[in-house]
C-alpha cells in the first residue's frame, strides 16, 4: 500500500489519521496486513504504524513524526452499558531511562520532546474480535492544557526526584496526579540499574493515567459525561501551589470545627444517614456541588477515604477494598494484580475524631503507601491466593462458625483478609471446591487496611 499522506505536513498527517475512524485496521490496509507477526500487548499499534502509516515500528527517543514533532499512540476503550467510552487502560507513554534523567530538566527532557503534541487513536477492545477488526472510534490530536501541563511537569519533577535521591527501585504510580511511573515488560517490569544505588529497579515508563486519559476520551467525543467542578480556576494558581496544597488550605479553615458547624458555616443541610454523606461534605468544603464530580481527583485517579477516630485517635473501622473473585485471583500475578493497583493510588484521607460526641475534623492528609509496606501486602495477597489455589479456605467449623485460614491481623500489621458481605449466603463461586466444607462458593471476601496501621502510619505521621 502506497503512503499516501505527507509525514512533514501535520495536516496530512491528521487527515490521514482521522479516515480509519468507525473502521478497522482489515478495512483500510491491504491483504499484506495479514501476514503481520506482531503478538504482545501493543500490538495493535505496531500493526498501525506498519500497515497503515507506512513505517517500521521503533522505540526512538524522538516522536514518530519527528519532522512534526507528532507522537502516534493507539490505546484501547471500552464501552459503557450507556454507550459513552472509557479507557481500558493507563496511556504508557515512553520508557524512564533512570541515567539519562537526572541531567535532564522538564523542557529539554527526552519525555517531552517526545510527547509534548500527541496524535491519539482510541478503539474498541473486544475479546471476541480477532484485532484487525478491533473498530477504531476517535482520531485526534492531543495538546496538553496550561493548568494540566503545570501539573504533569510536578509530576515529572518527582519522579526525577527520586531518581536523583537513589529510589527508583521505590517509584510508585501513587507518588504524582496526571503523569505516572508505571511498569513496563515481563510480568511487571524488567529490571534496569539506576544512577544512585546499585540495587536495581524495575523498569518504568512515563504513563498517563487512567483517570487523565477518560478525560482526554470525554474531551475528543465531546462528550459532556458527568457533571465536574473544578479546583483550580487559573493557571497563576496552580503556577503558585500545587494541586496538594490547594487542597488541604481549603480544609485548614475547618479544622477544630464539628461536623454541625461547618455545614452551619457552609449553609447546607445534608442527610447524616445517606452513604455518601462523608463524600459529599468534602466536596462542600472544597467548594464543589454534593452532585458533582471533582474533576482533579478524576484526572488524577485519587480515592477519598474520610475516616472516624475513636477519641484515643484509634480508628472506627478498618478500611475495606473492593470485593476479589477467587475464580480471578488465581489468574492474576501480584505486579500486574488489582489490588496492588489499587495500593498504588493516591489517596485522600480526610480524619474525624469524636469529641463529646460529636465529629470534629482533625486534619486531611494525602497519602500513597510507601515501597517498604506494598512488599509487606504482597505476603497478604500471595498467602490469601494460595489457600484459595488449594481449597484450604475453612480451617475447622465451631458452632456453625466457619473459622478460615486466610491472613489475618495477627499475619500481618498492615492488611488482613475477611469478609465483605450482606450476608453468609453473598457468594462468589470458587475455582476449587474447599476441602472441609466441599462447596463450590464462599462468602464474599475482601483485602482490609488495618485500623491500627491507618493510625500510626498515616494519621500519627
Amino acid at each position: 500500500m502506497p503512503q499516501n499522506y505527507n509525514r512533514l505536513d501535520k495536516a496530512s498527517v491528521l487527515s490521514f489519521a482521522k479516515k480509519i475512524k468507525d473502521k478497522s485496521l482489515r478495512e483500510v490496509c491491504d491483504e499484506s496486513i495479514l501476514e503481520h507477526n506482531y503478538s504482545g500487548k501493543g500490538n495493535f499499534g505496531q500493526i498501525l504504524e506498519k500497515y497503515y502509516f507506512q513505517y517500521e515500528p521503533n522505540s526512538d527517543s524522538e516522536a514518530d513524526f519527528s519532522e512534526i514533532n507528532l507522537e502516534l499512540k493507539a490505546t484501547p476503550l471500552k464501552q459503557l452499558k450507556n454507550r459513552h467510552y472509557r479507557s481500558k487502560e493507563r496511556l504508557v507513554l515512553n520508557i524512564i531511562n533512570y541515567l539519562e534523567i537526572v541531567d535532564q530538566d522538564f523542557v529539554n527532557s527526552t519525555f517531552w520532546k517526545k510527547n509534548s503534541n500527541l496524535l491519539l487513536i482510541f478503539y474498541l477492545h473486544n475479546f471476541s474480535q480477532d484485532i484487525l477488526d478491533y473498530v477504531i472510534k476517535l482520531v485526534d490530536e492531543w495538546n496538553f492544557p496550561k493548568n494540566d501541563l503545570e501539573i504533569i511537569k510536578r509530576d515529572w519533577e518527582k519522579i526525577k526526584k527520586k531518581i536523583v535521591d537513589g529510589n527508583a527501585h521505590e517509584l510508585s504510580e501513587g507518588d504524582t496526579l496526571y503523569l505516572g511511573a508505571c511498569t513496563k515488560g515481563g510480568k511487571g517490569g524488567n529490571e534496569r540499574t539506576q544512577p544512585f544505588n546499585k540495587k536495581l529497579a524495575k523498569q518504568r515508563a512515563f504513563s498517563l493515567k487512567q483517570g487523565y486519559v477518560n478525560h482526554i476520551i470525554a474531551t475528543i467525543a465531546n462528550d459532556p459525561g458527568g457533571n465536574y467542578g473544578k479546583l483550580i480556576t487559573s493557571q497563576t494558581e496552580i503556577m503558585k501551589r500545587s494541586l496538594e496544597e490547594i487542597v488541604v488550605e481549603k480544609f485548614q479553615q475547618y479544622y477544630g470545627k464539628s461536623i454541625e458547624e461547618i455545614q452551619v458555616t457552609l449553609g447546607a443541610n445534608l442527610n447524616r444517614s445517606a452513604k455518601n454523606f462523608y463524600a459529599s461534605l468534602t466536596k462542600l468544603i472544597l467548594g464543589i456541588g454534593p452532585d458533582q464530580e471533582i474533576e482533579e481527583f478524576e484526572k488524577a485517579d485519587i480515592i477519598v477515604k474520610s475516616i472516624r477516630l475513636k477519641e484515643n485517635d484509634f480508628p472506627k473501622e478498618n478500611i475495606s477494598f473492593p470485593n476479589f473473585k477467587f475464580e480471578e485471583i488465581i489468574k492474576e500475578n501480584w505486579e500486574t494484580s488489582e489490588f496492588k493497583n489499587i495500593l498504588e493510588h493516591k489517596f485522600l484521607f480526610v480524619f474525624y475524631k469524636y469529641v463529646d460526641n460529636s465529629l470534629v475534623l482533625r486534619k486531611v492528609k494525602f497519602w500513597n503507601m510507601p515501597y517498604r509496606d506494598i512488599l509487606q501486602v504482597e505476603k497478604v495477597w500471595t498467602k490469601a491466593k494460595n489457600i484459595i489455589e488449594r481449597g484450604e479456605i475453612v480451617n475447622r467449623i465451631v458452632g456453625g462458625i466457619r473459622y478460615t485460614n486466610f491472613p489475618n491481623k495477627k499475619f500481618s500489621n498492615i492488611a488482613h483478609v475477611r469478609p465483605h458481605a450482606t450476608n453468609s449466603d453473598d457468594t462468589y463461586p470458587l475455582p476449587i471446591a474447599d476441602k472441609v466444607t466441599f462447596a463450590h462458593d464462599y462468602t464474599k471476601h475482601c483485602f482490609w487496611l488495618n485500623n491500627n496501621y491507618i493510625r500510626d502510619e498515616i494519621y500519627l505521621k
